[in-house]
């Protein structure tokens, strides 16, 4: 991996060991041990990362926008322990560790997942808090948190969940697949994208080129995905199991077009952090897990 993408990462590593929920009072330690034991666990860090350089792309300053990378990465990982739930996607390992209901049990997973979702939510607010004096810095940060905001809610991700999960064991339209994969996962990463163009002042135009960038990309992730894990799951809509290995592959590829496409359509940008979301387009379509 790049290593501008790695000093991002560890930027955003060190601002969340700082801000991260601590141990919190001794009636309910078990629900901060919840939170940290998900958030602790090695990830990516794809969408707080993607958060950055779109910031650093439209000559914003990447400090001002660590809160919201915190933020929506914290988003993730509540999604990602409710979607392990029995209830849900009913899955015992991520990221090579017991989910978090098989170690705190499912009552303090769905809590964890809560404080996660509202710790995001505090952490803007209290950044809108700071610039109540500042119109124009106060409207680029609440620009970015509706951004946010509506990635993960009921026009997003919760939306696609809620699609996926009546989608299990009936056949699924192509329609229905797209939807599904358009907000269960690509609204976030989009989301991501926008808030940080906004967090950085961009203009009309590059916030919308970004924004069909970040749509692009989380589309292909999921596609990406699927083609990962083609034959390995039973009764989940995916993209070969309705359109097949070759189509899938062949729009993975469009799809990655496209975005790169976007990102260089965005003007007045910064070339060396266009080149590194290309670059990291690339790496999304070409990884192995």
């Amino acid at each position: 991996m790049n290593t501008e993408f790695e000093r991002l990462k560890d930027l955003l590593e060190a601002y969340m060991s700082e801000t991260l929920p601590g141990e919190g009072p001794e009636e309910s330690r078990t629900l901060f041990e919840a939170m940290r034991y998900t958030l602790d666990a090695p990830g990516k860090r794809i969408r707080p990362v993607l958060l950055l350089l779109a910031c650093n792309a439209v000559h914003g300053d990447e400090k001002e926008a660590l809160p919201y990378a915190c933020a929506i990465e914290f988003i993730h990982n509540y999604s990602l322990i409710h979607d392990d739930l029995p209830a849900m996607d009913n899955d015992d390992m991520r990221r090579g560790k017991l989910t978090n209901h098989m170690v705190f049990g499912e009552a303090m997973a769905i809590l964890a997942g809560d404080g996660l979702l509202s710790a995001a939510y505090e952490m803007m607010h209290i950044d809108y808090l700071k610039h109540l004096g500042d119109t124009e810095a106060l409207a680029r940060r609440l620009n970015a948190g509706a951004a946010i905001a509506e990635g993960c809610g009921t026009g997003g991700m919760v939306a696609g969940q809620t699609a996926d999960i009546e989608a299990e064991g009936r056949e699924a339209s192509a329609g229905l697949l797209e939807y599904i994969h358009l907000n269960k996962t690509a609204a976030l990463i989009q989301a991501a994208v926008k808030a940080g163009a906004y967090i950085g002042g961009a203009s009309g135009a590059a916030a919308i080129a970004l924004a069909e960038y970040g749509k692009n990309i989380g589309l292909a992730f999921q596609i990406k995905d699927d083609i990962l894990d083609y034959g390995s799951e039973e009764g989940k809509a995916s993209y070969p199991e309705i359109h097949g290995l070759g189509v899938s592959c062949t729009h993975l590829e469009e799809l990655t077009e496209r975005a790169v496409a976007a990102a260089n359509n965005a003007e007045g940008t910064d070339a060396r952090y266009i080149d590194l979301l290309t670059e990291l387009a690339v790496s999304l379509e070409q990884r192995a897990e």
